[in-house]
């Protein structure tokens, strides 16, 4: 695949064994991601479905990268845009449905304010078009005990949108990986998504990473997109317990000042805890167990990084002062 060195913008769709999403959704983002300042690219990590001769079949002039395994969202996107380098980069997951010019507002910001690393579009629900998605929704934040939120979404309340977070461009904690954009710069400088996390939360460590950096995170109101969300893994899916529990405590281990971060780790694990006989007392075996093993490796992962933080002692993410869990089960709030 040739590089455009005239073009700005590179849209990638990384696909693993997506075929039926392709067919669903690959049309609506080749119409609809067009112009003289971007490219739109599938990057298909290592298929065996027939992904690859489908996408050269029935869109041949579309830009085409064939890796030869499955690295993972992270891996994989991190040796595309390594080889790839246009200016700003979006990394799309192949089941978002994209509106015309959606791009167009992400990189106008971009460009416009280079103290900017990240901006996602706002992410709505694909099967609930008035309400937003649970996977990034109007900006994702952090709470006090390192629990991933978003403006439109905490835990499993969903909101509708009623233009309650559009106008003003918003600074966040995280952009979500469905439809996040980088300042690919930044991105490789950073040394793009942590490949130990595999899949679930790197864009919110990456996001992290920026932020401690000095550079900015946004959520830009004037683009929107569709996500199906759960297309890899679904809800409840043991799987997806293990890697979100799993790298949630090493997101928090590399991302926190070493003062105060063992106290957030040891109540991080007493909730998980709580969690795992949540899940006991519903016979849920799968996912308790998820929780367990999820521990365990944090413990061998978490010896490849650091011991001795480099985030200043008073660094703070944004929204860290909300306990979500108390406005969510106590308060009720929301």
């Amino acid at each position: 695949m040739e590089v455009s060195e005239d073009k700005k913008l590179a849209v990638i769709i990384l696909n693993w064994n997506g075929l039926e999403l392709l067919r669903k959704f690959l049309p609506t983002a080749v119409t609809n991601t067009r112009g003289p300042e971007v490219d739109l690219i599938v990057a298909d990590n290592g298929s065996t479905d027939g992904s690859v001769r489908w996408v050269m079949e029935n869109y041949p002039d579309l830009k085409l990268i064939v890796l030869d395994k499955n690295y993972g969202y992270a891996g994989g996107y991190n040796r595309v845009i390594d080889r790839t380098r246009y200016p700003y980069t979006i990394l799309l997951n192949s089941d978002v449905e994209v509106e015309e010019g959606w791009w167009q507002p992400l990189l106008r910001f971009m460009e416009n304010n280079p103290d900017v690393g990240a901006v996602q579009p706002k992410i709505k629900s694909f099967h609930r078009k008035d309400y937003f998605e649970y996977a990034g929704a109007a900006g994702g934040l952090l709470d006090k005990n390192g629990y991933p939120y978003c403006r439109g979404r905490v835990f499993d309340i969903i909101e509708k949108d009623e233009g309650q977070y559009d106008g003003k461009v918003a600074d966040i904690c995280w952009a979500s990986g469905a439809a996040l954009a980088v300042n690919t710069e930044v991105y490789l400088e950073l040394g793009g998504l942590d490949t130990l996390f595999f899949a679930h939360m790197e864009e919110i460590d990456l996001c992290c990473r920026m932020l401690i950096k000095g550079y900015r995170v946004c959520m830009i109101p004037d683009s929107q997109v569709f996500h199906v969300g759960g297309a890899s893994l679904n809800q409840g899916n043991p799987r997806k317990t293990y890697l979100n529990f799993r790298n949630n405590l090493l997101l928090l281990y590399k991302n926190l000042p070493v003062k105060g971060r063992e106290r957030k780790l040891i109540i991080r694990r007493l909730l998980d805890t709580l969690a795992f006989f949540m899940f006991v007392v519903k016979m849920d075996f799968g996912n308790a167990g998820a929780i367990l093993k999820a521990h365990r490796d944090y413990r061998k992962l978490k010896k490849n990084y650091p011991v001795e933080s480099a985030v200043p002692e008073n660094f703070k993410f944004p929204g860290s002062r909300k306990n979500i869990l108390i406005e969510r089960y106590l308060k009720t709030k929301i």
